[in-house]
């Protein structure tokens, strides 16, 4: 390792690691162009390392210490790393559009001093939908009539999720990894940023939202969505029904081995209406005034085109 960092035309250090016998390593800190400390190798058998203290008063600091954190600082390389792709990064959304699937391949890459994993490997895969608001309400019964009780406000929920996993999610990692990677429904539904209110272990309207969702197929789990092409080629597919809403989607890819994370990778895809759809949404979105009138101008004449084709003499 070389490292040199220069300020103002002086050099601040300069580290020399040698693989060799010889000099194990030579550090130089200067300042204003006087040395404060110079560290050469010992002429001995015995001693690694010696300070030479400068000419303006003694050695300041030991290089030791500097060279364990530019060690630290470079930190270790990962063994693996994912590569994924989507079968597609845009979907229009038209008239005719009845639902799809999103399909997520991903290999497994290892740098070339690892090798291969005995126990294998696992993925999860989640795709979450465009942030919103909602409101969860408890309706109770109040004689012939329902009324509304307590409820729960949620700041940012996705408007849709699928979680797919190439195990059940308990046999990949155990709980507290999967609440901290959010890995599953569950684990999601109780992040604790998901509403203001502190998260409690039964929480009925967390628990209301999750039936919900589900319910609608917009909140779905498959412990079986990820199969293995390869020892390290996967697939994943997940529907994506008509009511799923549109805009950005985020795709979040975990590998993990024993329980342990030991990539992530991140994708987006987008689903956007076209066509004559598109054009009145955002006529409506950018001139409700004008699309109000429009709509009340149109319910007008229809109905009196429908009193004069149907009139009775």
């Amino acid at each position: 390792m070389r490292a040199v960092l220069a300020r103002n035309g002086g050099a601040l250090m300069r580290a020399v690691l040698a693989r060799n016998g010889g000099a194990l390593m030579r550090a130089v800190l200067a300042r204003n162009g006087g040395a404060l400390m110079r560290a050469v190798p010992a002429k001995d058998g015995g001693a690694l390392m010696r300070a030479v203290p400068a000419k303006d008063g003694g050695a300041l600091m030991r290089a030791v210490p500097i060279v364990i954190l530019a060690l630290l600082a470079i930190g270790p390389a990962r063994a693996e790393s994912l590569v994924v792709s989507l079968s597609f990064t845009r979907l229009a959304v038209t008239s005719s559009y009845t639902g799809a699937s999103v399909a997520v391949f991903g290999a497994v890459e290892r740098d070339g001093q690892s090798g291969a994993r005995s126990g294998g490997y696992d993925v999860a895969v989640t795709i979450r939908g465009p942030r919103q608001a909602l409101t969860v309400r408890e309706k109770e019964a109040l004689g012939p009539v329902w009324v509304n009780r307590a409820q729960q406000k949620f700041a940012e929920v996705p408007s849709f999720l699928a979680v797919l996993s190439s195990r059940p999610l308990p046999e990949i990692a155990d709980e507290a990894t999967r609440r901290r990677l959010r890995l599953g429904l569950a684990a999601i539904v109780a992040a604790p940023d998901l509403t203001l209110a502190a998260p409690a272990p039964d929480d009925p309207f967390r628990e209301a939202l999750l039936r919900l969702r589900r319910r609608e197929r917009l909140f779905t789990e498959s412990e079986a969505g990820v199969r293995f092409l390869a020892p390290s080629v996967f697939r994943a597919t997940a529907p994506l029904p008509a009511t799923a809403p549109v805009g950005a989607y985020d795709v979040e890819v975990v590998l993990l081995a024993g329980g342990v994370p030991l990539a992530r990778h991140e994708a987006r895809f987008d689903l956007v209406k076209s066509g004559i759809e598109q054009g009145l949404a955002t006529f409506a979105r950018d001139w409700s005034p004008a699309y109000g009138l429009a709509v009340g101008a149109l319910a007008l004449i229809s109905g009196w085109l429908a009193s004069v084709i149907f009139r009775r003499d």
